[in-house]
């Protein structure tokens, strides 16, 4: 409970932070993904042998080329992260949508977890010594992990979808703004309502691929399948599934946004992407880098204070192994990453609605937010002379 309320804070000064300093902590980003791929290949070839570490150096090479091709587009990410974090602090009970959902989605696992058991305790079958196992149904199987990742594709894509359509309403009437707001309520409720058909349909298609993944995994661990005929449709699956993900993403905002249909949604990404071309998607792209720096970086500072607290205080006196130390760190760890990701994933719908807005309105914007749309417009027509 405590690292989970140091945590909790902990996000909030980060977001306060990348309000002041955005630019800085996307060049940070960068370099930080740059030592740590020289810091794998280095790994690679003190352990792992010369083919490792010419690996890890090919993806150092490519981060190199790739911070110094995306150099010039980082004031207008800058913008869009700084835009996007002052839409989420003029409507933070957003975030309180977010956490309550996720714990949705936690409950949801378990309970599933709880099904999967019982349906392998009753169909899963196995002699004395464990051997001659019966072959489980693949017809219940796909049936069950579709079941599970579709419900938990819904719940993150609510969420997305809430988020733009919150931006949104900040970005055309900033006047209905506030903690919990008409315009956090009302987007919640269109979530929920109208924009729910959408969310399942482009959430089905996604779930129905990590599904057949789950399946192809099973039957390779069951030897049902050859092994490389395995990998072979775990790779494409995988490039499916990031494609369709990836898309979804900026479909569910126009969804949030406008109130469109799935079909109507991705036609808008479509073009969206042929008016911004690659824009849209380094922007993305490096503001992610600084949400996921940000997020490990709470995580280890809650890691250190939990760590703290184990050595002075009682709280671990009765843990009857070793190392309670890094016990208590690997807790505060994963608490504060898990509970700043959150926060982080609020931040990046946010962001990527800024973008489709910033594309689709910027007289609106001008007129309501004229400082940070100054700010945008100079980073954009530093990048792309004359475009505007």
């Amino acid at each position: 409970i405590a690292t989970a309320a140091i945590a909790t804070g902990l996000s909030a000064v980060t977001m306060q932070v990348m309000i002041c300093i955005p630019g800085i902590l996307i060049k940070a980003a960068l370099f930080f993904n740059i030592i740590l791929s020289g810091v794998v290949a280095a790994l690679g070839f003190l352990y792992g042998g010369v083919i490792a570490g010419c690996i890890g150096l090919l993806f150092f090479a490519l981060m190199l080329c790739y911070a110094r091709a995306v150099w010039s587009r980082i004031p207008f990410a800058t913008a869009n992260l700084k835009t996007g974090c002052a839409a989420i602090r003029a409507n933070c009970g957003v975030t309180i949508i977010a956490y309550l959902i996720t714990a949705v989605a936690f409950a949801w696992a378990v309970l599933w977890s709880l099904c999967m058991a019982g349906v392998q305790d009753k169909l899963y079958k196995c002699d004395e010594n464990g051997e001659n196992c019966t072959n489980p149904n693949y017809g219940l199987l796909f049936l069950l992990f579709v079941s599970f990742f579709f419900t938990h594709q819904v719940l993150q894509n609510c969420v997305h979808v809430t988020v733009a359509g919150v931006t949104g309403t900040w970005w055309f009437n900033p006047k209905e703004s506030g903690f919990c707001s008409g315009s956090v309520i009302g987007a919640l409720g269109r979530t929920l309502t109208t924009s729910f058909g959408s969310i399942c349909f482009g959430s089905l298609l996604v779930a129905i691929i990590q599904a057949v993944r789950q399946l192809a995994e099973t039957a390779r661990q069951n030897d049902d399948v050859g092994q490389l005929i395995a990998c072979c449709v775990d790779c494409i699956l995988s490039c499916l599934q990031s494609i369709l993900e990836y898309f979804n993403k900026w479909a569910f905002v126009y969804v949030g946004l406008y109130g469109y249909g799935y079909c109507e949604a991705g036609k808008n990404v479509i073009q969206l992407f042929k008016d911004r071309g690659w824009e849209a998607i380094i922007a993305d792209d490096l503001v992610g880098m600084v949400l996921f720096m940000v997020s490990l970086i709470v995580g280890l500072v809650t890691g250190g204070i939990a760590m703290l607290f184990e050595t002075n205080t009682d709280w671990f006196d009765g843990w009857p192994y070793d190392h309670a130390e890094w016990v208590a760190f690997a807790v505060g760890f994963v608490v504060g990453l898990v509970l700043c990701s959150i926060l982080m994933s609020v931040i990046a719908s946010s962001v990527n609605s800024t973008i489709v807005l910033f594309a689709e309105g910027p007289a609106e914007f001008e007129k309501n937010h004229p400082e940070l749309s100054a700010e945008m417009r100079e980073a954009w027509q530093s990048a792309h002379p004359g475009c505007f």
